[in-house]
């Protein structure tokens, strides 16, 4: 019975030894990415007690995928996938190390978190679309949908652990260890890497011809259906999806509360991530840019309720609701991407997409940090919804009845080549 769920069920890309290998260890590797996250936050709130810095720091970490990601995308569609990831985690692990190294020897100052933030920016900024190119490369044609799914499963359950463990460490030990943990969980992707099949691994470009992101570009264009869903990515990558910055500012400017509460509001967000996580691998229904619409408009509504809530344990109540919209709707756009679009020429539109979804934080972080402390942590977290909703509906009016993908999702239908 377990065999056949495996093989046929919600669970069928662990039948490719490849993805169980990638799996596995990264989920150690996003345990330490979200305890990096938590201790980033808590140690800028430390160093200046600045909301508007919170947003200048995630700013600085989000802005290398605008220039650098469709590179990384122009990357994966032609080099070895697996290598660059291993060199890239490298370079993560070492800023990790470096920023934790100097929190605990007492020398961390606010301008070390903006550097060290931009380098770890610049290395995810670049990594991000070759790993999401790399995954479909693990499993056959047909479980990319699931093993789309199962990664988010992964980062969340990832994100339940993640931040209750780092504030747990910083109400111990300060938040020096959360970035050393970081930077020694990159060791286990690293190690799963190097231990694949690679004969196993699917190539899109065994030529390794040359491959231009340009073209990539032409083919958004003339896809109404992806330039909408371009448009509402970047609205709730700008305006919705922060929520370690509206936790943190709820949690020490409304309630008051320490890095402990703070952590376990980032894992009461992943229950519901999760939950919405499982859903998707149950359910995997058709990629369509009108449900992200949808959902994006739902989510923008969880955001406005939170920011209503009286008290932190009502706060904290409702958080999983949002992680499970959250996920949902990151899911269902995830696959309108990666499976509405031709094979060959995945790369590059996945390096465009999270340029694109990344990039929106460097404009909307330091807005939402600059209304909080303006007008208020409630103003500002509210005020992510209302945008969110008004941005999502206006994509819908503007690109109402072009929202379908075509039948020949090929370039040379889409380009007339």
């Amino acid at each position: 019975m377990v065999k056949e769920s495996i093989l046929s069920g919600s669970l069928r890309s662990f039948r490719h030894k490849n993805f169980r290998l990638w799996f596995f260890a990264s989920f150690l590797g996003n345990m330490g990415t979200w305890a990096q996250r938590i201790a980033q936050y808590w140690l800028v709130l430390e160093l200046t007690d600045d909301a508007f810095q919170l947003g200048i720091v995630a700013g600085l970490q989000s802005f290398p995928y605008i220039i650098l990601s469709s590179f990384g995308g122009k990357l994966a569609d032609r080099f070895s996938m697996r290598k660059m990831i291993i060199c890239l985690n490298l370079s993560a692990s070492l800023w990790a190390a470096i920023l934790g190294t100097l929190v605990i020897s007492g020398n961390a100052q606010i301008w070390h978190v903006y550097i060290i933030a931009t380098l770890l920016g610049i290395s995810s900024a670049i990594e991000s679309p070759i790993t999401q190119s790399f995954l479909t490369q693990l499993v056959s044609p047909e479980d990319i949908s699931n093993s789309i799914s199962l990664r988010s499963v992964n980062f969340n359950t990832a994100r339940l652990f993640g931040p209750a463990v780092s504030g747990f460490m910083i109400n111990a030990f300060g938040t020096g260890p959360s970035f050393l943990f970081n930077s020694i969980s990159f060791v286990f992707v690293i190690s799963a890497l190097a231990l694949m099949k690679k004969e196993d691994i699917s190539k899109v470009n065994p030529l390794r011809e040359k491959v231009y992101i340009k073209e990539a570009i032409e083919y958004i264009k003339a896809r109404p259906d992806l330039k909408a869903l371009l448009l509402v990515v970047f609205c709730f990558g700008t305006f919705a999806a922060l929520p370690e910055l509206f936790s943190a500012t709820m949690a020490t400017k409304v309630f008051d509360k320490n890095a402990l509460d703070f952590g376990i509001l980032g894992s009461c967000i992943a229950i519901g991530s999760i939950s919405g996580s499982v859903l998707a691998t149950k359910f995997e229904w058709k990629p369509s840019t009108r449900s992200v619409i949808m959902c994006t408009c739902w989510w923008g509504v969880a955001i406005i309720i939170s920011s209503l809530a009286p008290t932190y344990y009502l706060y904290a109540l409702i958080l999983p609701a949002y992680g499970a919209i959250m996920l949902i709707t990151g899911i269902s756009a995830l696959r309108t991407a990666q499976l509405g679009i031709d094979a060959a020429i995945r790369g590059r539109i996945m390096g465009i997409y999270i340029s694109v979804s990344m990039g929106g934080v460097v404009f909307g972080a330091p807005l939402i940090g600059w209304v909080t402390e303006f007008f208020g942590p409630r103003q500002a977290v509210s005020s992510g919804g209302i945008l969110t909703i008004f941005g999502s509906t206006f994509v819908y009016f503007r690109y109402r009845g072009r929202l379908e993908a075509p039948e020949d999702l090929s370039i040379g239908a889409t380009l007339g080549k």
